[in-house]
């Protein structure tokens, strides 16, 4: 795999998950950083101009 430039790092794609999902993936230095783990549960919201993704709390 090629390295990209620091510009490009950030730039995703969304990929269809089965009939009615589309997904993103994140990088994985922010994931680690921020101590998220796989299977973790996660909040979206959607906000003006975009999604916010946050640890869930109950």
């Amino acid at each position: 795999m090629s390295v990209r430039i620091q510009e490009e790092k950030n730039i995703r794609k969304l990929s269809k998950i089965g009939k009615q999902s589309v997904g993103v993936t994140l990088p994985i230095e922010e994931v680690r950083s921020l101590g998220w783990r796989e299977g973790q549960k996660l909040a979206v919201k959607r906000i003006k101009g975009g999604f916010e993704v946050r640890d869930w709390r109950k």
